[in-house]
């Protein structure tokens, strides 16, 4: 699936389309594109008002005619058409242009690992909705590894968690390959609703849509251990009487909550480390493992990774764009593959 560097070399920009983001990469200029994947549709003329960053701000709070929508599920477009116009307006009728007068445009797209031939096939066709007359395919993990700055290329053992919104995935890589991954369905959407559901339940308040990330916010700090804050105050709706109200939330009860995804995640690298070699296994003793998407800022997660693989943990200097930065650089040919000539007689 993952498309060599040569080929890549040759494409013009790249497109990293998540659940929670959408980025472009433009060979020559760099990321031009960092915006949420969400759009906003006039149900009864069925024109587009608002994408990206607008768009988010009026999820749940819109009209009966305004319907907010995700193309994107699972790092999968599963609206080919709607990701085709969101995708227009990100990008502007300016880069639009520019794009269009390449003579055969070329296009780079992440996609998860082991992501079926369904999935594929609307990654290609939302890109060549665009204009685009061949698209290469890279795995999202290689990508990412590389954007970090990861030796990927070195017959050494490198492990990367790619933290998204709908899935978490998992690899050890050597050679430039995967040598073993895992994807687990649970991201940082699983954790955000195991808070709604935790406050449904025990405090009886239901949550607007954009609050759940400002409580992960207050888990500041040492967020997931035991020596974050002790509380924190949360503001919503009763469910009884619709009224507004604020409790003041236990963190520790929050912590116990988001523990059942959190343990799948857990479940997830011991599989990976089981399917590895021992020889790859002892080198990532040393080097650990290297966490990158959107969900790798959640605070805590890396310490409670850190003490229950006992391995070091790194969070990369800016996780949520490195997969499109490592498109990037592939595009620019600035990663030099690894030789392997066969051995004469």
């Amino acid at each position: 699936m993952t498309a060599s560097l040569e080929q890549l070399r040759r494409c013009h920009f790249a497109v990293d389309l998540g659940a929670a983001r959408t980025r472009v990469y433009v060979k020559g200029a760099g990321l031009v594109v960092d915006q949420p994947s969400v759009a906003a549709v006039n149900t009864r003329t069925g024109a587009l008002i608002a994408v990206g960053e607008l768009a988010e701000k009026m999820t749940g709070r819109t009209p009966d005619y305004i319907r907010v929508v995700r193309p994107v599920s699972g790092g999968t477009v599963v609206d080919i058409e709607m990701a085709q116009r969101m995708l227009r307006q990100l990008l502007g009728d300016r880069i639009r242009r520019t794009l269009r007068r390449k003579p055969r445009l070329r296009a780079a797209a992440c996609t998860p690992h082991d992501a079926d031939p369904l999935a594929q096939r609307a990654a290609i066709e939302t890109l060549v909705g665009l204009g685009a007359r061949r698209v290469e395919l890279v795995d999202t993990l290689i990508a990412a590894a590389v954007g970090c700055g990861l030796p990927v290329e070195q017959p050494e053992a490198t492990m990367i968690m790619v933290c998204g919104a709908a899935a978490t995935q998992v690899a050890v890589l050597s050679l430039g390959s995967i040598v073993t991954a895992e994807r687990i369905p649970v991201g940082g959407e699983a954790v955000d609703n195991a808070i709604v559901q935790h406050l449904r339940h025990q405090h009886e308040l239901m949550l607007p849509s954009q609050s759940v990330r400002p409580l992960q916010l207050a888990l500041h700090g040492n967020g997931l251990t035991p020596e974050g804050p002790e509380s924190t105050e949360i503001h919503g709706r009763d469910v009884a009487t619709g009224l507004a109200r604020s409790v003041r939330v236990d963190t520790e009860a929050v912590r116990q909550a988001i523990q059942t995804p959190l343990t799948a995640v857990l479940d997830g690298i011991g599989k990976v480390l089981r399917g590895c070699p021992p020889d790859l296994v002892a080198d990532l003793a040393d080097r650990g493992i290297m966490m990158v998407g959107g969900s790798a800022l959640l605070p805590g997660l890396d310490q409670m990774l850190r003490q229950a693989t006992g391995m070091p943990v790194h969070i990369a200097e800016r996780p949520d764009v490195c997969a499109v930065q490592g498109l990037g650089e592939m595009l620019e040919g600035r990663i030099a593959p690894i030789v392997l000539n066969p051995l004469g007689a």
